[in-house]
């Protein structure tokens, strides 16, 4: 009985996933037409909030199969660690993060490959902080290191396998954004996310959002000003 309850949970995760994989990427292509075709054409104002929203498609799909399978957010979060600590361990990482990554690259020449930008005003940054935190860290970390990777585990109960595949398809995610080295660095930091969630107790899922979207905003604001 065991065994077949196990065959069951795994056939149904997998279908869970597939789904939940072909929902993502398919979002993707259509969050890409409307960047390209239509944000482009509206003010600034309505293409700064829209910005924001689109990113938060790309947790539709797994939300309805979490509603349909009855499944709660808060199982994906859950952490005995205090709230506060798991805020304060996400700001630190995100800091040590963007040191060993953007700020000593830039001092040893590299400042080309670690990005550009043409931010000047204050209120750009901080824009620039609201949309890496609330869209896409928020969206990329509940979408791959919290529901992917735990529709893998249920497929496989290896932490290796679900680490190495959410992280596999979060470098092939951002192949529409860059080309053939963004897929490998961003594979790489699914990996690095994974991994300190695993290693530090204190890190979670929302301090993976946190240090995600410190770590991306920061790395505007260290090119601008290095």
């Amino acid at each position: 009985m065991m065994i077949n309850n196990i065959r069951v949970r795994r056939k149904k995760g997998l279908i869970d996933l597939g789904f939940g994989i072909f929902g993502i990427f398919c979002t993707l292509l259509v969050v890409v037409w409307l960047n390209q075709q239509v944000l482009m054409q509206l003010a600034l104002g309505w293409r700064m909030v829209l910005l924001v929203t689109s990113q938060w498609l790309f947790m539709i799909v797994p939300l309805l199969l979490m509603r349909i399978n009855h499944e709660r957010i808060r199982f994906l979060m859950k952490s005995e660690v205090r709230l506060v600590n798991q805020i304060f361990t996400g700001i630190g990482l995100a800091f040590l993060m963007s040191f060993l990554f953007t700020v000593v690259p830039i001092l040893l020449g590299f400042k080309e490959m670690v990005g550009s930008t043409s931010y000047t005003k204050v209120w750009q940054f901080a824009f620039d902080l609201i949309y890496s935190l609330f869209a896409v860290a928020l969206a990329e970390e509940f979408v791959f290191r919290g529901y992917l990777f735990q529709k893998l585990l249920e497929v496989k109960q290896s932490k290796w396998f679900a680490i190495l595949i959410s992280s596999l398809l979060f470098g092939l995610f951002h192949s529409f954004q860059g080309d053939v080295l963004q897929v490998i660095v961003t594979t790489f930091l699914g990996i690095l996310f994974c991994l300190l969630r695993e290693k530090i107790k204190s890190c979670s899922l929302l301090s993976l959002v946190i240090i995600h979207g410190l770590y991306d905003a920061l790395i505007t604001l260290w090119v601008a000003v290095l």
